[in-house]
């Protein structure tokens, strides 16, 4: 099995930053993307960010110029550095690997973390 573990998350001041760690464990053999997404209380889960193993990138635009994503392959680990934070960035942020390979030739799943709160108020 492989599981999602995210870290980082907490209370900071609109302007301040918050940098989110994602780790991957288990029985790994590729993973394909890794990204963020967040739910708001009351709205749907929406894409952050998602970087590929080749380290291509996808922001929403709304974080777009704020947010960085990177990634260490070896480490099976995934980052989102959180710059000028705004209150509408408060969430909870998940971290989700996709087209997840625990052996060469095995099939890909898709996997979730259980979520870490970010909230961002004076």
């Amino acid at each position: 099995q492989v599981q999602l573990v995210e870290s980082g998350g907490g209370l900071v001041q609109p302007g301040g930053s918050l940098r989110l760690s994602c780790a991957a464990s288990g029985s790994i053999f590729s993973i394909n993307a890794m990204g963020w997404y967040r739910q708001a209380p009351g709205k749907e889960r929406e894409l952050v960010a998602t970087i590929t193993s080749g380290g291509i990138t996808n922001y929403a635009d709304s974080v777009k110029a704020r947010f960085i994503i990177s990634r260490d392959n070896a480490k099976n680990t995934v980052y989102l550095q959180m710059n000028r934070l705004k209150p509408e960035d408060t969430a909870v942020y998940y971290c989700n690997a996709d087209r997840v390979r625990q052996r060469l030739w095995a099939n890909e799943n898709n996997y979730w973390g259980q979520g870490t709160q970010v909230t961002v108020s004076s």
